[in-house]
This record gives C-alpha cells, structure tokens and sequence, in this order.
C-alpha cells in the first residue's frame, strides 16, 4: 500500500475513532475515495491496516487516560474506591462487545461488508445521537451501577456493524441514561481500551499467518501517525464537550449518511 495511503488512513482513524461518526464508516469511504481495490470491509489487506491504525488510537487513550488507568489498578486493591467502581462498571460493559466479537471474527456475516449497511447506520444513529442530545443529563460515572452498565456494553455491541459507531453509540446511550457529556465521552474512550485490544489481538494472529515484511512495516507506521492523530482529537473533544454539545456531530452524520446513500443509489459509488 503506497505511504500516502497509509497516512491518510491514519489521520482519518485517529480523528474520526473518538468522535461519534464512526470510524469504520469513514475508513471504509476513505478506501474507496483513494481507489484501493475491492474497497470494502472484507478486504483482507484494508481490515489489516484498519486494525493497525484502531491499535495505534488504542495507544492515545491509554495516554490520554493514563490517571484513571493508574485510579482503577489502585481499586484491585480497594474494593470501596471510586477507581474500583470505575474498573467494574468497564468491564460489565465490555462483555457483550467482546463475546459478539468473537463470534462475528469466527462466523464474518457477509452483510457487514455491504457499503449500503454503513450509509444507513451512519444516517440512522446519527438521528438517534441528536435527540440523546437533548436529554438534561448531568450524572457523574461515580453514580453509574452495574444495570447501566451493562446496557451502555450491550449498545456497544450494536458497533460491530460498520457504521453504527462505537463512541457514537456509547456515548448516545450514556446521554440516554442521565450522564453528562463530559462523562458520556469519558466512558466511551474507557471503554475503547478493551473493545480496540481484544480487534487487534484477534486480527494480529492473521498478520503473523501473512509473514509479510512489507505489511508488517504498513502497520507500524499505521500505528504510529493514529496515535498522534488520536491523541489529538480526544484532546480537543474532551474541551469541546467541556462547553459545547454533539449536535455538530450528529449533523455531520446526518449529512454524510444522505450524501452516501444518494451516491450508492444512483449507482455513483
């Protein structure tokens, strides 16, 4: 894959990966704007070097959430901590994403490599994103229980279809339950650690079956500008959560699921 291939996708994973406007979705558009063949998410090469640039933001929020982190190994120990509390409600939310994972790495449905899947999802949840939005939430992750928990995680698992968003998806459902947005957005990025690892350790054994040298040196550098890129955009969501809403983000989705289903129906992509 030519470097400048590599660097876009990059750039395009690490900015869209922790904004509700699915980075799959993107990167799949992203291949198909750059005229890589078979263009789709069944292209073995394309997953490979997606994974690569989800490991490489993996690294950002490890980076970026390096307190909490640090906060929630502290709980392993304290089982009264808000670090404790913090570390159960993120692996409660975890389980779902990571068994419907597995089964989707074993069975590879067919219908998650359709464009046309994408386009509707990135339409769809961006709608549901705005009226979340709209919810007067302002309940802290210290107040999260386990029940909600686990219905923030069973919406993530709803992201395994192109399109959905992880971050989208999670954070609208947060919004949904009564949290803040600040702390919708924190979760979600907590919970990216797990749902991105547990890709990368799957689709990193089909690198090693490649024995490809040439691949092996797309991935690194795929991995190193996302996490530049990655580190860059939490950074500036975080803020802009700070003051502002999703309402920009969901536009976004709105328009851009338009756009994509009027090109695939018309036959243009």
């Amino acid at each position: 894959m030519p470097l400048y291939h590599i660097l876009i996708l990059a750039l395009v994973q690490g900015i869209s990966e922790f904004l509700p406007i699915s980075s799959s979705g993107h990167l799949v558009l992203t291949h198909a704007l750059l005229g890589n063949e078979n263009a789709n998410l069944c292209w073995e090469t394309n997953r490979m070097i997606d994974v690569a640039v989800h490991v490489g933001t993996l690294f950002s929020v490890l980076v970026y959430f390096r307190r909490d982190l640090l906060s929630m190994m502290g709980g392993l120990s304290d089982k009264t901590s808000s670090g404790f509390l913090l570390l159960r409600n993120v692996v409660i939310a975890s389980i779902p994403v990571v068994i419907a994972g597995y089964i989707i790495h074993k069975v590879e449905p067919s219908f998650l490599c359709l464009v046309e899947i994408m386009a509707w999802m990135t339409l769809i949840f961006g709608i549901v994103l705005l009226i979340a939005d709209k919810f007067n939430a302002d309940k802290t992750l210290g107040q999260m229980n386990g029940v909600q928990a686990t219905l923030i995680g069973l919406s993530q698992a709803l992201a395994l279809v192109p399109g959905v968003s992880r971050s989208g998806i999670t954070m609208t459902s947060a919004r949904f339950l009564g949290f803040s947005r600040v702390e919708a957005a924190r979760f979600s990025l907590l919970l990216s650690i797990i749902a991105i690892g547990g890709a990368g350790i799957l689709s990193g054994g089909k690198l090693l079956e490649t024995q490809s040298l040439s691949l092996g040196t797309d991935v690194l550098l795929a991995v190193a500008l996302s996490f530049v890129s990655g580190w860059i955009a939490i950074t500036l969501m975080m803020k802009w959560l700070s003051k502002a809403t999703f309402l920009p983000f969901a536009i976004y989705r709105i328009i851009l699921g338009v756009i994509l289903l009027g090109l695939i129906y018309s036959g243009s992509f």
